[in-house]
């Protein structure tokens, strides 16, 4: 079978039900048609094997100049909304040797010591917001735990002056739809409007850095310097945006679906409990089973086969978009046996899921990641565990940053 043959089953997250639960929907493209070209010209990949092969494959590319074969319609949404003057692209875009100078400039307050610095300022604030809770009885987790927590950190890092949480969340909100492989006009036009306003805020914002330089994440981009070339202010713009964004929304994701799947596996949050030896590695099973980020891409540049080893191998041709669902890859019965769908915080080689994808674009805020949810997720069990949830959550309707908008629960 070639890339030219139809496939019986596609991916299709517009089905009823998806949001809330995609994982049948994985088992059964995992069972019949796990690598598939979809309608909308892209490249699916949903068994651990493939994804992990895709992810660290060093010939593959993330540039979008390097796609031939385009959704039209797509292309002619963003070219529209988007004004191609001001285009920035983070590193989460770019290949080496760009994207290798970018990294190794950001990557310096990523560093262990760096993070580990970070533990008692975290876990300060989340002990400030778990003593709000405890005074009221009752907690809404998203907007009191899971959205302030890394939105602080992040800023505090970066050094930024006091800015509107709540009007860079619906900005964030609206760019992380673009990463989605279905996406609206309306999404797109609410997306290039929110680029446009936070973009006016981040170069205030630079400008203010540069007369006001400190010892933080900012003031280190801005003088940081290479063979006598430094960041530009759109460069240093599209980095603080993917900081923000893509760093942020993904940690909201992981915290918030974090706490509800131990409120609804009860007999987890007790293991949890009474374990603290066991808080690295249920965040890597928690990692593994809500999988807040859920896909990842790579544009081929070159004819590349996969599932060469079955009877149904699959070649892709240069210049496709190929998404890897990490989400199925982390539920997938070959990799994880027949637990694959169970929550098990004490699971071994749980650290060897796709949620931070893999290879030269492994997520670098990765370890910050999951500190910020060892102390939010741990300290929330620990502290309260009576909690339950109360009524039904809300989905943010997202399709790759899958997530809570609202989890509701009483102490």
């Amino acid at each position: 079978m070639t890339d030219t043959a139809e496939p019986t089953v596609f991916f299709n997250p517009l089905e009823p039900g998806y949001t809330e639960n995609p994982w049948p929907h994985f088992a059964e493209l995992r069972e019949h048609d796990p690598a598939h070209l979809s309608p909308i010209e892209r490249w699916f990949l949903f068994t651990y094997d493939d994804c992990a092969r895709l992810l660290r494959d060093p010939a593959l590319s993330v540039d979008d100049v390097n796609i031939e074969f385009h959704d039209e319609a797509r292309v002619a949404m963003f070219e529209a909304a988007f004004d191609p003057e001001e285009a920035t692209r983070s590193m989460l875009g770019l290949d080496a040797p760009d994207h290798t100078r970018l990294r190794r400039l950001v990557s310096k307050a990523f560093t262990p010591s760096a993070i580990a610095a970070l533990r008692p300022m975290i876990e300060e604030r989340v002990d400030a917001a778990l003593d709000a809770m405890e005074a009221r009885g009752s907690a809404e987790v998203i907007g009191e735990l899971a959205f302030p927590l890394p939105f602080d950190v992040i800023s505090e890092m970066l050094g930024m002056p006091e800015a509107d949480a709540d009007q860079i969340a619906q900005w964030s909100s609206a760019l992380v739809k673009t990463l989605d492989p279905i996406i609206s006009e309306e999404e797109v036009n609410a997306a290039a409007d929110a680029e446009r306003k936070m973009g006016v805020l981040l170069d205030e914002v630079i400008a203010w850095k540069r007369a006001n330089p400190a010892d933080d994440l900012l003031t280190a981009l801005i003088q940081a310097e290479e063979d006598g070339d430094r960041l530009t202010s759109r460069e240093l713009r599209a980095q603080v945006q993917l900081l923000f964004v893509a760093g942020h929304e993904t940690t909201v994701n992981l915290i918030g679906t974090g706490i509800y799947e131990l409120l609804r596996h009860p007999e987890q949050a007790e293991l949890l409990r009474n374990d603290p030896t066991l808080d690295a590695n249920a965040i890597d099973e928690l990692l593994r089973f809500v999988s807040p980020v859920q896909f990842s891409r790579r544009i081929t540049l070159d004819d590349i086969t996969f599932r060469d080893d079955t009877d149904q191998p699959k070649t892709i041709k240069k210049g496709m978009f190929v998404m890897a669902s990490l989400a199925s890859s982390n539920h997938d019965p070959a990799k994880w046996g027949p637990t694959a769908e169970e929550l098990d915080l004490r699971r071994e080689g749980a650290g060897q899921h796709l949620s931070f994808g893999s290879g030269s674009h492994y997520c670098l805020g990765a370890s910050l990641a999951k500190l910020e949810a060892q102390a939010a997720i741990g300290r929330f069990v620990r502290r309260f565990p009576n909690a339950a949830v109360a009524g039904e959550p809300v989905w943010n309707g997202r399709i790759n940053l899958r997530g809570l908008e609202r989890l509701d629960v009483t102490l």
